[in-house]
């Protein structure tokens, strides 16, 4: 079992006891982002006073050496998640990444009259672009309906396929409700129908072990900041084939392999023909000790203690009779919920009163309203360092919701 305050020794934002409206912080946004141990913080520090250099921009030491750094931490996220190394692209993160498959596989491939399915529950990053996409292609949206508890299901797949549909997205863990969708299973269905599954896993590969050749997606995109590591890195996986068949999203120094005075270019292969100009250096280091200290740890381990959480905050926050909660049965760290008869915005601004942060609103997923049937939710979410004394102070402080107008007076 992890020991979250052993584990907090590693990280800064513990040791240096940050405050929030004068108590101590409890950090339960982290679905949103999460704290960076000493690990992390070392391996950016370091190629900042010891090893900066552009890449593959050198015939000299130091570009060779941060040449290997990004090529070991390829192979570290590719070992990571199941893939071959040439299959790991970097990108700026999950949003990035998503654009990349929209824009780059989708616009190019789709026409008009095709059908990309997406669900309800799905992060505006994966809706967005794909909106464009239809808009540039003339192909149309539609979605999987969600099973009651608002689960994508296989059944429910299987009903809304048809000769049209050629792209289906969608998320392995959701951002609000916190399922874990069957890929392994929706990708048997969708390719029995030459369909092409792109997965969010913004929410699922921080926290779960995630093996891509067994779920057979053939795309999946996360972030290194949602899994200890820095912003502004996130990955792409493709499978192999399909990315040499992707267009680039952007194009400049570093990604081609010549071009001339008539227009005559010629990419690299993949990966690198998706990574134009200089990349976040001390992101690609710092993402590599990210995968280290979760490798450590254990994701099996991480999320055995984020399902004890879970369970542990729907007890207590049923207990207080003040609370109602939307995903009770899901299956990550993620409780959404709301305090009776008080607006999200203002429970979490009183949870705030009290060093509580959590996250407020819809989440980025607004065309879930609908499905919740409540125009705004609060999300607290888990990680390894979580206690079971941050879920008390949550269900102590909804136990007073009401006095959210007291809160700063």
């Amino acid at each position: 079992m992890i020991d979250p305050y052993k584990i907090r020794n590693d990280f800064p934002m513990y040791r240096n006891q940050v405050k929030m409206q004068g108590h101590p912080l409890i950090w339960l946004d982290n679905a949103s982002t999460t704290f960076k141990p000493d690990s992390v913080l070392e391996a950016v520090s370091r190629y900042y006073q010891f090893e900066t250099a552009n890449s593959h921009r050198g015939d000299y030491d130091l570009c060779y050496q941060i040449d290997e750094e990004i090529l070991k931490t390829r192979k570290a996220v590719a070992s990571f998640i199941g893939a071959e190394t040439q299959e790991i692209v970097f990108t700026a993160g999950t949003t990035s990444s998503l654009n990349l498959v929209a824009f780059g596989y989708g616009a190019k491939y789709l026409k008009a009259g095709d059908e990309i399915l997406l669900t309800q529950a799905e992060h505006a990053s994966n809706v967005l672009p794909w909106f464009k996409v239809a808009e540039m292609t003339g192909a149309k949206i539609s979605y999987v309906p969600l099973n009651q508890d608002g689960r994508l299901t296989v059944a429910n797949l299987e009903k809304s396929i048809n000769e049209h549909t050629k792209i289906l997205a969608v998320a392995h863990v959701t951002n609000v409700l916190g399922y874990v969708a069957p890929i392994k299973e929706l990708t048997k269905v969708a390719h029995a129908h030459n369909i092409i599954v792109v997965v969010d896993g913004a929410q699922s590969v921080p926290h779960i072990p995630t093996d891509v050749k067994d779920l057979d997606c053939d795309f999946l995109a996360f972030s290194g900041h949602k899994m200890l590591g820095p912003t502004g890195i996130g990955v792409l996986y493709g499978k192999f084939e399909l990315l040499k068949r992707t267009d680039p999203f952007m194009t400049g120094g570093g990604m081609n392999a010549k071009f001339d005075m008539c227009g005559d270019v010629s990419y690299l292969e993949p990966p690198l023909k998706f990574e134009a100009g200089t990349q976040n250096i001390e992101g690609i280091i710092g993402l590599r000790a990210a995968i280290e200290y979760l490798n450590a740890v254990g994701l099996k381990e991480i999320n055995a203690h984020e399902m004890m959480l879970k369970k542990y905050a729907v007890e207590r926050l049923s207990m207080t009779g003040n609370a109602t909660i939307y995903n009770p049965n899901s299956e990550a760290g993620i409780i959404t919920f709301n305090i009776n008869d008080v607006f999200a915005q203002d429970g979490a601004t009183f949870l705030n009163s009290r060093g509580i942060a959590c996250r407020s609103g819809n989440h980025c997923a607004k065309i879930l309203l609908d499905f919740l049937k409540t125009s705004a939710t609060i999300r607290a979410s888990f990680y390894l360092y979580t206690t079971k004394e941050d879920i008390d102070a949550l269900a102590d402080a909804v136990v007073h919701g009401k006095e959210f107008l007291d809160a700063y007076f």
